[in-house]
């Protein structure tokens, strides 16, 4: 997510530029703006060799991201097709045409990673000294990312073949693959998984480039925007209103609580497309309530791209990109969005309420024992933390609750998780972490653990990583 970060600059340059471009005589700023915004979008796959890399190494150095772009370079040059060209005289250079592509650049930012994470603190003789610890990271990378690139000479023209058979068998479904493709997205959401399967479809992969083509304005009419239209109304007005659904379910008791977190939720989800600390609400407490979540969204991605309506995003899918894309010469029919938005938001909370009532689903603030427990034997420091929200209390209690610095092997995090790595899942109290006012935790493995906590996960994570350094 770090790469993908940096593309909501690109948004709002382009988006600004679209829109003084309506008046000629500001058209030189017009282009201005445009240009930089498109230096950006252009050079998705560097961000993402560049970006993968700093994110997955262990403490964010920039060696590591040195190392990513050392890696890119090499694999690129050598999988060119004036490369290819002199190594495998004869051979169809189709695919090496677009080696420039984020998955090599996935592949790039995983080796300077991997480099920087294995060969950090190398320590070599003394005639070689210079060329210790982190110095020796750029050239484990160039040496690791030879070998890969000479695998991928053969690998790759199959590896490309199948991603594209895989984006054309979607693509020639039209309006129906859109509402697959959003349905999948949806259910690999709690996996993380999900991000893997937007390569293909928002990024030049396999000859979609959804997203690229759309503020590039090189796209086609009427088709290129397909696979990010669908998630607006989803984003900005159905899971809104799954939020008031489930607080007019919450018991009398509860409301007050769950009404402060799907308030903050929905506003999350409408305005930048973050939707995580809805769906993570009641995504394992009721998964009923989430497959109809997914069916509702592909069903309404489908309707969207039938129609046909195209609108894009550089970040989500909610109101600040919305606006930002109205310019876009991609853009076709925008504001049918809202009717088909508000359209989903009846559906959503007369299906969400239904449910809820017919199926009596665990939803946020109906689960009387875990009401019940957190009203009678939170701790101290819980009860601390949820009067005051301070980042530095919540860490110190999470921190305990997983069983200190000794049980801790590896912390992390994405856009809103945090990802620890355990020693014994077993000790870690989950109920002292639930008081803390996090919106969930999934075990996602024998000793993995990941912690919900929302788009302010980036400071609980350095407040815990900075305790930890301190405990050394």
């Amino acid at each position: 997510m770090l790469p993908v970060a940096c593309l909501p600059v690109a948004g709002i340059l382009i988006g600004i530029g679209y829109w003084l471009a309506a008046w000629d005589n500001i058209a030189v700023v017009a282009n201005f703006l445009l240009q930089a915004g498109q230096a950006i979008i252009n050079h998705i796959p560097l961000l993402f060799a560049i970006g993968i890399a700093v994110g997955m190494s262990d403490d964010q150095h920039g060696v590591s991201a040195l190392s990513g772009l050392i890696s890119w370079l090499v694999i690129t040059a050598l999988l060119s097709p004036e490369s290819v060209a002199s190594l495998r005289p004869g051979i169809s250079l189709d695919a090496f045409a677009k080696s420039e592509n984020v998955f090599i650049a996935i592949i790039s930012g995983l080796i300077g990673a991997w480099s920087y994470n294995r060969f950090k603190n190398t320590d070599l003789p003394e005639a070689l000294a210079f060329f210790s610890g982190k110095r020796s990271v750029a050239i484990v990378s160039a040496g690791i990312s030879s070998l890969v690139a000479l695998v991928l000479l053969f690998v790759w023209p199959l590896l490309y073949n199948s991603l594209i058979a895989l984006g054309k068998s979607i693509t020639s479904t039209g309006a129906l693959g859109a509402g697959i493709y959003v349905f999948l997205n949806r259910l690999l959401i709690p996996f993380g998984l999900h991000h893997a399967l937007n390569q293909v479809f928002w990024f030049d992969l396999a000859g979609i480039n959804d997203l690229g083509d759309f503020w590039s304005g090189q796209g086609t009419l009427g088709q290129t925007g397909m696979y990010m239209s669908g998630f607006f109304p989803m984003m900005m007005f159905a899971l809104p209103a799954a939020a008031l659904a489930i607080y007019h379910s919450a018991l009398p008791s509860q409301k007050k609580k769950i009404g402060a977190l799907m308030l903050a939720g929905a506003i999350s989800s409408f305005f930048t497309g973050v939707t995580e600390p809805l769906e993570f609400s009641f995504m394992f407490t009721a998964p009923l309530l989430y497959l109809l979540h997914a069916l509702l969204s592909g069903l309404g991605a489908f309707v969207v791209a039938l129609l046909p309506i195209r609108v894009g995003f550089n970040f989500s899918a909610g109101l600040v990109d919305f606006l930002l894309c109205l310019k876009s010469p991609m853009t076709l029919h925008p504001w049918g969005i809202w009717l088909i938005g508000l359209g989903m938001a009846v559906v959503y909370y007369l299906l969400f309420r239904l449910c809820i009532k017919v199926f009596r689903l665990k939803t946020p603030g109906r689960d009387i024992d875990e009401a019940s427990h957190k009203a009678e034997s939170p701790s101290h420091k819980a009860e601390e933390t949820a009067k005051t929200s301070n980042l530095d209390t919540q860490a110190d209690i999470i921190l305990q609750a997983l069983g200190g610095k000794a049980n801790i092997r590896q912390l992390d995090h994405c856009t809103t998780r945090l990802r620890i790595e355990l020693n014994d899942l077993q000790i870690v109290d989950q109920a002292s972490i639930k008081a803390t006012k996090v919106n969930g935790i999934i075990v996602s493995g024998e000793n993995s653990l990941q912690i919900v906590v929302g788009p302010k996960v980036q400071f609980l994570a350095e407040s815990m990583k900075t305790r930890l350094a301190q405990s050394l």
